[in-house]
């Protein structure tokens, strides 16, 4: 396994220089603590609605989906009923796939259930970086349609620190030699978690920096 250092260098000669690559760099966001209950309610429906859809298409749509599902509002959706679901399935506002819809309401009941843990945006921040696969386990089996690369986008959109399992950084992985395929397997994602400890060990940058420099070193 190559040190960061010399993926970094390999990224640089793909993108015009070090300054090239990191302005391409994304970091965390500090603020993500104060994200309301809300706000992930709406990140978790946005990324279920984009898997295998248009993103352009629910970006256009989404000023609907936020007034037809009161804007997010986890009390509201977590106790919606059979009219309400019904009305959705109707409601052109939003793209009208039913099982999709179903999980905004599961995924409000779990929004509610972390309160007793202290909060959504305190579970997720406080989860250790170093067991960020951890986190996406948990949210895969809590969580609503939250497995794969919704919860891993949930959270960069958030501004949470992790990576992103894209094409190219499970290029970048395979060329290493940290996994011989995609991802997906417990073993594989923390062999996966253990090489971006190493890098991050390395480097003192964040797991979005350095998922953002493997995929810059295949693309």
């Amino acid at each position: 396994m190559r040190s960061f250092e010399e993926i970094f260098a390999i990224s640089a000669d793909r993108h015009g220089g070090a300054q090239a690559v990191e302005a391409k760099l994304q970091r965390p966001d500090p603020d993500v603590v104060n994200l309301a209950e809300d706000r992930w309610l709406s990140l978790m429906t946005r990324c279920v609605f984009q898997a295998g859809f248009s993103w352009k298409v629910i970006e256009t749509k989404w000023p609907g989906f936020e007034a037809a599902f009161d804007q997010f509002d986890v009390a509201k959706n977590a106790f919606m009923d059979e009219e309400k679901l019904d009305a959705l399935l109707r409601d052109s506002q939003i793209v009208r796939n039913g099982a999709k819809i179903q999980t905004v309401r599961d995924n409000a009941v779990f929004l509610m259930e972390l309160r007793q843990e202290g909060g959504a945006a305190k579970v997720f921040t406080d989860w250790p970086t170093s067991d960020f696969v951890g986190l996406l386990e948990m949210l895969k089996k809590r969580g609503s349609r939250l497995g794969g690369n919704s919860g891993q986008m949930v959270m960069r959109f958030a501004g949470r620190d992790g990576f992103i399992l894209s094409k190219d950084v499970t290029g970048r992985l395979i060329a290493e030699g940290v996994i011989d395929k995609p991802a997906t397997s417990k073993t594989a994602l923390r062999q996966v978690q253990a090489a971006f400890n190493s890098w991050q060990e390395q480097s003192g940058r964040s797991l979005m920096e350095i998922s953002r420099v493997l995929a810059l070193s295949c693309g």
